[in-house]
């Protein structure tokens, strides 16, 4: 649970376009383009189709497809028509309502950032479940967080944590989900996370987080620690080019709880095109 100990200046820009770990592509992941390629891989994946069947029958190239499907393509109508034929389907069934991939809203941070007190709001005012990973993460484990790490391991807490991801994309294709802090440090569960979710980093000074987790009564990660500021600060200079690749940031540091609230809706309502 997230504090929601009062904090005093907000501060709110848009994150710089994503772009692949492997190649700096210039135009970046427009969020348009990623529902676009969302749809055409779930309906390819419907049908069980591989990429290379529907490139042979729509006579396009697999890196083409595969662009495409990751969202960094930005498709012809002819392109789209041939992809519709290969999955037997109409460009209106690939289109549809574009706007359906900005309605999951997955916000990511370091503990204490206000992602389960601003989110539970936030999914109450647009009328979205609220889903809180660290609970499906346990509930797709069988355990508690601190079991799956004692019996089995941080790489099988991975696993578990990309699969209740995956399960809450497929439950949820309108939702305010709160992601564990450490959510970035996989990368291939973060790429699902960029490519499926609207993000938002809930941004604070280093001394904020460490407030907020000590008012919660919980020092982890760093309760064995001597040097407990120091290691926060670590961990958030590690993390912090993973989180940076939000499509929002909303910086709480020295905000009220209510100030963050309404900036947060503001912005979010702002992407998804309703009214504020």
């Amino acid at each position: 649970m997230e504090s929601p100990e009062p904090v005093s200046s907000i501060i709110v820009h848009n994150a710089a376009p994503r772009i692949p770990e492997t190649e700096a592509l210039p135009e970046g992941r427009n969020p348009l383009l990623v529902s676009l390629g969302e749809r055409v891989r779930a309906l390819r994946e419907e049908r069980g189709l591989t990429r290379k069947a529907v490139c042979l029958a729509a006579s396009v190239s697999e890196r083409h497809l595969a662009n495409l499907e990751y969202g960094t393509g930005n498709p012809s109508i002819l392109v789209l028509s041939q992809i519709a034929g290969a999955l037997a389907c109409s460009i209106a069934d690939l289109v549809g309502d574009l706007r359906a991939g900005r309605s999951r809203i997955a916000l990511i941070g370091l503990r204490g950032a206000g992602k389960s007190t601003l989110g539970r709001r936030l999914a109450e005012d647009l009328g979205y479940p609220f889903v809180e990973l660290s609970r499906e993460i346990e509930r797709v484990a069988g355990c508690s967080i601190p079991e799956i790490h004692a019996l089995y391991g941080a790489a099988a807490y991975r696993r578990y944590e990309r699969r209740a991801l995956e399960e809450s994309i497929a439950r949820y294709p309108e939702g305010i989900i709160a992601t564990p802090g450490g959510i970035v440090s996989g990368p291939e569960t973060l790429d699902l996370l960029l490519a499926h979710c609207y993000t938002v980093w809930l941004q604070a000074a280093p001394e904020e987080h460490m407030q907020r987790v000590v008012a919660q009564g919980d020092l982890r990660p760093m309760a064995a620690s001597t040097e407990a500021m120091e290691d926060l600060r670590r961990i958030l200079a590690g993390r912090t080019p993973f989180y940076a690749k939000a499509d929002l940031v909303v910086d709480t540091t020295g905000a009220a709880i209510d100030a963050s609230f309404v900036l947060l809706r503001a912005q979010v309502r702002g992407a998804l095109q309703l009214a504020v």
